[in-house]
C-alpha cells in the first residue's frame, strides 16, 4: 500500500502558489553566528560551502539560487563555520525547520554536475512547515527520516483553501521533527489514488488525516470544523499513542462509516 501512495504522489504536478522572490545575492558567511543567524532566518535556506570561488561547481550553484528564487542562499569559505557543521569539502546544504535536517550534497561525488541537477535538489528538499504535494515535494517528502504526515486534503480555488493552509502552518513548528505538513490538492486528477488512500473523494473535503510510513497506517480527523485546537488534540492523540490504539479498535467501523 505505501508503494501506491509513493507512485501516486509522484504522478502529483500541482501548481506552487506564487512566492516573493528572494534576494538572489548570496550572502557570505563570515564566522559561526552570522551562519546560524542565517540558517534561522528562514524555514528553509541553502549554503554554498566553497573553499574558493570559481571552484567545481560554484557557476551551477549561482544558476540554480538564481532559478529557484523561493530558497535564501549564502556562500561559506570560512573553516572555523564549516567546521561547525562537519563540511569537510565543497558541499551544497540545505537547512530545513520543519524535520530539523542537514542534506548534504559533496559535488566530488557528483559524476555528472550541472544546474539543472542541483535545481531538482533544490526543489526536492525544499520542505517546509506545510508543504503542497507535486511531482518533486513528494520525494523529498518521502526520503525525509521523519515518516509522519499530517494531511490536509483541501481542494484548491475553495474560500477555505487558503487560510486552512495558513492556519495549519502556524501550527507546524509545534511539531518539527516529529511530522511533517502536506497539503494536498483535492481538484488535481492524479491525487485520487491518495485520497482513495483514506476513502476520500474531492466532494468530501476539507478533511484532516495521519499517515504514518512506518506502519503504513492512516487515520482521519473526525468531519467538523477544522480548527487549530481541534488539530492540535489529534496530532497529540497520535504523539502519546491514544489515536493509535482508538482507531484499532474501531476500524471497521469508522471504514464503513466513510
Amino acid at each position: 500500500m505505501l508503494l501506491v501512495l509513493v507512485f501516486s504522489l509522484l504522478a502529483t504536478c500541482s501548481t506552487a502558489e506564487e512566492k516573493a522572490p528572494a534576494d538572489s545575492t548570496p550572502l557570505r558567511l563570515t564566522d559561526v553566528s552570522t551562519a546560524e543567524a542565517f540558517i534561522n532566518s528562514a524555514e528553509v535556506v541553502v549554503v554554498g560551502f566553497f573553499k574558493a570561488d570559481e571552484g567545481n561547481g560554484f557557476k551551477e550553484f549561482l544558476a540554480a539560487i538564481e532559478e529557484v528564487k523561493t530558497l535564501p542562499a549564502a556562500l561559506c569559505s570560512v573553516k572555523e563555520v564549516w567546521t561547525n557543521y562537519s563540511i569537510n569539502s565543497d558541499t551544497i546544504t540545505i537547512f530545513r525547520k520543519a524535520d530539523l535536517h542537514q542534506e548534504n550534497l559533496q559535488l566530488s561525488k557528483i559524476k555528472k554536475l550541472d544546474s539543472d541537477g542541483l535545481v531538482r535538489f533544490l526543489t526536492i528538499n525544499d520542505i517546509r512547515y506545510i508543504t503542497e504535494y507535486n511531482q518533486a515535494s513528494a520525494v523529498g517528502l518521502f526520503q525525509s527520516k521523519v515518516k509522519v504526515h499530517l494531511l490536509l486534503f483541501a481542494n484548491r480555488g475553495s474560500t477555505d483553501y487558503k487560510p486552512l493552509k495558513e492556519r495549519l502552518g502556524a501550527l507546524a513548528p509545534r511539531y518539527s521533527g516529529k511530522m511533517l505538513f502536506v497539503l494536498i490538492n483535492g481538484k488535481e486528477k492524479a491525487n485520487e489514488r491518495a485520497l482513495g488512500y483514506f476513502n476520500l473523494k474531492s466532494s468530501d473535503l476539507p478533511r484532516v488525516g495521519i499517515y504514518d510510513g512506518e506502519s503504513d497506517k492512516t487515520w482521519l480527523m473526525a468531519p467538523g470544523e477544522i480548527s487549530i485546537e481541534r488539530v492540535q488534540n489529534f496530532c497529540d492523540s497520535f504523539v502519546t499513542g491514544e489515536l493509535q490504539k482508538e482507531k484499532q479498535a474501531g476500524e471497521s467501523e469508522a471504514k464503513n462509516e466513510l
